[in-house]
């Protein structure tokens, strides 16, 4: 039976993953997360792809799943925040607005390689700049995409799509594509239990 490694430090992944399989290696990769010009999807993929290459080429025998949430305002992607100043500009940019939060997630093997983006729209609530300050000053928002945790705020109205893809991984869609392909017996849901 193939391992299953997830090509990722996240302790969010980590936590979803463990939602839908019970056994699994942490193994991120080292390589820089280069954008590329052209569509999102596409560069955004990419970014994935080479993360589970990177893994794959290590450890060849294995199944590699691999990851990468960005946050899309139009046509501007939202890094980490660079400082706390800077989490507070793009929180504030994003209240009372609707954004996207993209993940592309692959899925690799030795006989095959499959990949998608998934799109969640995030609808904000209008936010006080009180509140962005206090949440900024807790200093969790230097580590997220879009400067924010959908799980550590009560800043959002509502989802179109996946809650579990804001977070960082679309737990149903993992679900279905190990279920559903040569890669059964390593899917071991908790659904049961």
């Amino acid at each position: 039976m193939s391992r299953l490694i997830l090509a990722s430090q996240s302790p969010r992944r980590k936590e979803l993953l463990k939602t839908i399989v019970s056994d699994f290696e942490c193994i991120p990769a080292k390589g820089d997360e280069v954008f590329h010009s052209g569509p999102i999807d596409e560069a955004q993929r990419d970014v994935a792809l080479a993360k589970a290459r990177e893994v794959f080429q290590a450890h060849p025998e294995s199944i590699v799943l691999a990851a990468d949430t960005i946050v899309v305002d139009g046509s501007r992607i939202l890094q980490k925040p660079k400082s706390k100043a800077e989490a507070f500009e793009t929180l504030r940019s994003l209240s009372g607005r609707s954004h996207e939060v993209k993940t592309a997630v692959v899925l690799m093997e030795e006989k095959q390689t499959i990949s998608t983006v998934e799109t969640t729209v995030v609808h904000f609530r209008n936010l006080s700049d009180k509140e962005i300050q206090a949440y900024v000053e807790q200093g969790t928002c230097l580590d997220k995409a879009g400067s924010y945790g959908i799980q550590d705020v009560d800043f959002v109205d509502g989802i179109d799509g996946s809650y579990t893809n804001v977070v960082g991984l679309p737990v149903e869609l993992v679900r279905n594509w190990l279920e559903s392909r040569s890669l059964a017996d390593v899917a071991q849901t908790n659904a049961q239990a």
